[in-house]
């Protein structure tokens, strides 16, 4: 861990105004994120998850408050941060190859050398047999596993990740938050995600930032420690201590079934 954190946001507040008044999404929002993290989020339905992640990636900009990357603050989208939603969003007409080229194809970083890196990624991750394949002839996995190439393949410094396993069926997105977790770790980056999942968070993060309903604070932030032999988020699971995160989890989020 560095010194200095890549990712620092500061005093966040996020209010919107609609025919109906203003609501405060978010409030007072600072989070400090050092290189090589996983972070994950969670928090009720409507506390501003999303809308946090958004603002560190610079597609919104807060009412008040700065997110910091490498010291220099959010002003729009940057090749720094790099963004996989909640389906992968791979386009059916463009071969599997064709999709994970277009990040840099929108940048107009496409070279031998870029390539070069993408084919690298393939053949690393078990894609290259399948890079003339259209995503329809893909498992839901391996669609996940593409999506996270072509993230990748801009080189980005922090991955966000926004509920980015919630598309696919329970035993699918065990397996692949394990494959996307090994990549992450593998290709060194830092990542952020926000999940509804509580076992998902704990299984696959350094740490757990726990937010209040709406307007969204940060209630808490637990560091976690899991005696295991293999550090995965399947076998994390198994932890010991597991089930006492998930039960403080469960209780600071005061989720109330109506």
């Amino acid at each position: 861990m560095g010194a200095r954190p890549l990712v620092q946001v500061k005093d966040i507040v996020m209010k919107y105004h609609s025919l109906e008044g203003e609501t405060t999404a978010l409030r007072n929002i600072s989070l400090d994120v050092f290189q090589g993290q996983f972070i994950s989020i969670v928090g009720p339905s409507g506390c501003g998850k999303s809308t946090l992640l958004n603002i560190i990636a610079g597609l919104v900009k807060p009412t008040q408050g700065t997110v910091f990357v490498n010291d220099r603050p959010v002003q729009g989208v940057s090749s720094q941060v790099g963004y996989m939603p909640q389906t992968d969003q791979l386009f059916e007409w463009r071969s599997i190859w064709k999709n994970v080229l277009l990040g840099l194809e929108v940048q107009n970083k496409l070279s031998a050398e870029t390539r070069e890196s993408v084919r690298v990624l393939l053949n690393k991750y078990g894609l290259w047999d399948f890079r003339n394949s259209f995503p329809r002839q893909l498992s839901g996995g391996m669609r996940q596993r593409a999506a996270l190439i072509r993230t990748l393949a801009i080189d980005p410094e922090i991955l966000l990740l926004d509920e980015a396993f919630s598309a696919l069926d329970y035993q699918t997105r065990l397996a692949v938050s394990d494959e996307v977790k090994e990549i992450i770790t593998q290709e060194g980056k830092t990542a952020i995600l926000v999940t509804h999942d509580i076992s998902e968070a704990i299984s696959m993060a350094d740490q757990v930032v726990v937010l209040t309903k709406r307007p969204g604070t940060i209630k808490s932030i637990h560091k976690i420690v899991l005696t295991c032999k293999e550090h995965t988020p399947i076998k994390n699971r198994e932890a010991p201590e597991f089930r006492d995160y998930f039960n403080r989890i469960w209780k600071e989020l005061d989720i109330h079934v109506q």
